[in-house]
């Protein structure tokens, strides 16, 4: 009997590795991976780009309807990357201009109304994995398995600054901390759907544990939470 594919949420704070964990894990269960923070960090490139007013409600909902995301497959690299409006902006979205705003437009109640829709109607068909600040809470209040991710601050600064040096060696290990802080304030103080461990979330901190330790410890709760179905 095949086992009942499920929905798997994982949250969690910046730099926790919640994508890395999330890609990997959708790899080895041959489920569909969907990068809720890139959707964010797409709307924030297009509000950026076309200088958007994100403190006006009209400028805000005018804009988002404008806005098509899509998750396409590289057939090169076997994962999928963030397509907006026809443009490939996988990399473009990683960068830490991008990092300082996010947060804020986030943040925006039609913004999350925009993005939670379009989460939704991605995750109607179990087996998917999907990462974010939201999605046990709010996105999928009712998934079977939910992670909520936790590291040190150090070790999440340390693990984000050595991300973003490869691209832009000018960046500072200063300007990283107060970034993540900055954002960890935000995602956790903010009025709608702020950052918390769901109820019924298995919490992992993984400030000591390497990728594939952490691989195999979340294999073993999806496969146990699988044969549970």
């Amino acid at each position: 009997m095949a086992e009942k594919k499920i929905i798997i949420t994982i949250d969690g704070w910046s730099s926790c590795g919640k994508s890395t964990l999330a890609k990997h894990l959708a790899k080895k269960l041959k489920y569909k991976y969907i990068d809720s923070g890139a959707m964010y960090r797409a709307i924030t490139l297009y509000f950026l780009r076309n200088h958007v007013d994100w403190t006006n409600a009209v400028s805000v909902s005018e804009a988002l309807e404008d806005i098509v995301i899509e998750f396409i497959l590289n057939p090169k690299t076997g994962e999928s990357e963030t397509w907006l409006n026809g443009e490939n902006v996988e990399y473009l979205i990683r960068d830490l201009v991008i990092a300082e705003k996010v947060s804020d437009i986030a943040a925006i109640a039609a913004v999350r109304a925009f993005a939670v829709r379009q989460q939704q109607q991605l995750g109607l068909d179990s087996g998917i994995i999907m990462d974010g600040r939201d999605i046990g809470t709010v996105v999928f209040p009712r998934a079977e398995l939910k992670i909520f991710m936790t590291a040190d601050i150090a070790v999440r600064v340390e693990r984000r600054f050595k991300e973003l040096f490869e691209k832009n060696p000018n960046v500072s290990i200063e300007e990283v901390k107060t970034n993540l802080e900055m954002r960890d304030y935000i995602d956790s103080h903010r009025a709608v759907s702020p950052l918390r461990k769901a109820d019924d979330a298995i919490e992992l901190d993984n400030s000591g544990l390497k990728p594939e330790e952490q691989l195999s410890l979340v294999l073993k709760w999806a496969k146990a939470r699988m044969k549970q179905m």
